[in-house]
């Protein structure tokens, strides 16, 4: 394993994570890119933060890269969220390469360089990301063709690189999963700007129109089966960065609009209590309710991390664990952003309230994969030790 950046140092500074601050209600406004942001967190080595030290990088665990992670999310939680559509597929690499697979070294030499990953894996009427496909993929010499539509695509405005998968029929009786990069530079494909929605509106999480778009074969990092039964080491790796990292984005905007909240009640006065609305004992009741939420979810997200930097054998487990971290820390935060728009008052519902923008971001967290829907099946079938590829897979 590369040696890993000491923890005590952050990359960002308070600085730096201020004028994120900043900026983050212009981006929501005006619903574009966070253009000014990316261009400072490059310069700042934070595209970088999970690329090995010889190729180039910072070096950091995955635990030091959640940490990063939720720093960030606190001060500008889309921006966070964005540039963790790339940080996990050069985590992905990086955990291959710690384990001796050079299959991804690429990716880090890429990233190393400068170049930009994004995810280009949501289809709509796919409940089952990754492991299934409604994009078609079809061998052509020198490497196959994509025909299908991508969703939810962050980083559209800057990706060099989209990681995608599409699904190889070929032998109907055997489907298979092809995971490959599109290069920006290629043709065939369409980035379409649908990207006008509720909250995190920062990322410009665009559509990719896939019109046989061409990846050659040094650029298919994997082709395994449909389904669960094509979770090696590079699936599941793609579960735990992207997972884990998005809890870490929302336990940051969590942590932060805990903090608003006190420094608001703080400050609220009320006709017929003295001492103001921080001694209102519901709003207490309700201060109670959200710290103790933060309180259960930090360790959780930390374990988790912990586990997979040391490379803990949870074997089978694995997934359900990665997909308990995201959905409680997700569930929690949800929870307590409403509690806190509660205990707002009215003046939350305000535009120019950081809570408003705050709440209307922590809505995109059940939408990330894997789905409450999901998770709870794929959770209740490991522990029930169902298999997930059994048919029918209901009854």
């Amino acid at each position: 394993m590369s040696a890993t950046r000491d923890t005590r140092t952050p990359i960002l500074s308070e600085d730096l994570l201020r004028r994120f601050h900043e900026r983050a209600p212009t981006y929501d406004r005006e619903n574009r890119f966070f253009a000014e942001d990316f261009d400072e967190l490059r310069a700042a080595g934070y595209l970088k933060m999970a690329v090995p030290r010889e190729f180039g990088g910072l070096g950091l665990s995955f635990s030091d890269v959640m940490r990063e992670t939720r720093r960030l999310a606190y001060w500008a939680p889309a921006t966070a969220l964005g540039t963790n559509m790339h940080t996990y597929w050069v985590g992905v690499a990086s955990t291959l390469h710690g384990a001796g697979d050079s299959s991804c070294d690429w990716i880090l030499e890429a990233a190393g360089k400068g170049e930009v990953f994004a995810a280009g894996h949501a289809e709509a009427g796919n409940d089952l990301p990754v492991l299934l496909s409604n994009t078609k993929t079809e061998r052509v010499d020198g490497g196959w063709r994509f025909i299908g539509r991508k969703s939810f695509g962050s980083l559209s405005p800057v990706w060099t690189y989209l990681g995608i998968h599409g699904l190889d029929t070929s032998d109907p009786k055997r489907p298979r999963i092809v995971h490959g990069f599109l290069s920006r530079s290629e043709k065939g494909y369409t980035i379409e700007p649908t990207w006008d929605v509720l909250g995190m509106r920062a990322t410009r999480s665009d559509d990719t129109i896939l019109d046989g778009a061409f990846v050659p074969d040094a650029r298919v990092a994997r082709i395994v089966p449909a389904g669960a039964a094509g979770l090696d080491l590079f699936v599941l790796s793609i579960f735990a960065w992207a997972l884990v990292g998005f809890a870490n984005v929302y336990y940051g905007l969590g942590r932060r609009v805990l903090d608003l909240t006190v420094y608001a009640l703080r400050r609220r006065t009320t006709a017929g209590i003295s001492g103001g609305m921080s001694h209102h004992p519901e709003a207490q009741h309700g201060i109670a309710e959200m710290a103790m939420e933060l309180e259960v979810l930090e360790p959780l997200i930390e374990k988790t991390a912990a586990d997979w930097t040391s490379g803990v054998d949870h074997g089978g487990q694995w997934p359900a664990k990665i997909m308990t971290t995201k959905h409680r820390t997700v569930e929690g935060v949800w929870r307590l952003v409403d509690t806190a728009m509660q205990l707002s008052g009215g003046f939350g519902m305000f535009k120019k309230n950081e809570l408003e923008r705050l709440f209307r971001d922590a809505r995109a967290g059940l939408f990330h994969p894997a789905n409450p829907a999901l998770t709870h099946e794929l959770v209740a079938k490991t522990t029930l030790e169902i298999d997930p590829d059994a048919q029918p897979r209901w009854g």
